[in-house]
Formats: structure tokens, C-alpha cells, sequence
């Protein structure tokens, strides 16, 4: 479930991006601002505002087209989840090892509490998904070698 509450997140981002690539006007960025429960004094309404300011239209296309592949992928691992499929937890694997390189690189790049955080956090889900995965793996063989005697 969590998995499709992200991807619907970035579902959202995504299309308020679009909405900028078509409107693209600091009134279309007001207006969003706006409905979003951010404090205008923020920096993330500034991100909306250099976003509509700073980026050419490929750019944009491109960030909407990570945007839509990064929801399908959140999608399919959260369908994979719900329905006990067992590929999910090995895309579970792979989708959360992804960001690590990323994790590393910021912390390479200053290291502050909250990137500390993260990377802990992902750090940890990695491995608790690696050793359910090799327990299974475990578990199968024996039963595997059990059934031939």
C-alpha cells in the first residue's frame, strides 16, 4: 500500500509539472502553490517557481516522462506486493538498492543528519529484503532436498 501512495505522490508531482509545461506562467505556479500545505516562505514552492523559470520544454518532458516511469514502477511492485507475487520482493530489492549510489553521492557531498538518515533507513530496508529473500531461498532448498528423500 505504501508503494502505491508513493507512486500516486509523484503521479501528482508529475502532472502539476505538466500543468506548468502547458500553462508555464508564474500564475499557474501561484496556483498550485496555493493548493499545496507548503509555507510560502519554503523552499519547495521556490523549486515549483525555478522549475517553471529555469528549464527549457525538453527538460520538462523529460522530467514528467522519470516522473511517470518512477509511478508504473511504484505500481507494479505495489501490485506485486498486494498479491503476494513472488518477482515483487526481488523488484523491491533492486527499486530500493537503486537509490543508494544517489544516497552515497549526497553524502559524499556533505553529510548532514537527515541524508544520514536516509541512507540508514534504505540501508536497513535493503537488508531486511536481501535476508527474506535469502531465508526463502534457504527455506526451499531444504524443502527441495527433503521432497528426494
Amino acid at each position: 500500500m505504501f508503494e502505491a501512495a508513493k507512486g500516486l505522490l509523484v503521479l501528482m508531482i508529475c502532472l502539476a509539472l505538466f500543468a506548468l509545461f502547458h500553462g508555464g506562467t508564474p500564475v499557474t505556479v501561484a496556483l498550485l502553490v496555493r493548493q499545496l500545505p507548503f509555507d510560502p516562505a519554503r523552499h519547495f514552492p521556490k523549486i515549483f517557481g525555478m522549475v517553471s523559470a529555469g528549464i527549457s520544454s525538453g527538460q520538462l518532458h523529460l522530467l514528467v516522462m522519470i516522473a511517470l516511469l518512477y509511478t508504473v514502477m511504484r505500481f507494479v511492485e505495489a501490485y506485486g506486493l498486494w498479491f503476494a507475487r513472488s518477482w515483487a520482493e526481488w523488484f523491491a530489492l533492486v527499486s530500493c538498492s537503486a537509490f543508494l549510489p544517489i544516497e552515497f553521492y549526497e553524502l559524499a557531498m556533505g553529510v548532514t543528519w537527515i541524508k544520514l538518515g536516509f541512507l540508514s533507513a534504505n540501508l536497513a530496508i535493503v537488508s531486511y529484503i536481501a535476508y527474506v529473500l535469502k531465508k526463502k531461498r534457504s527455506v526451499r532448498r531444504i524443502n527441495e532436498g527433503g521432497a528426494g528423500t
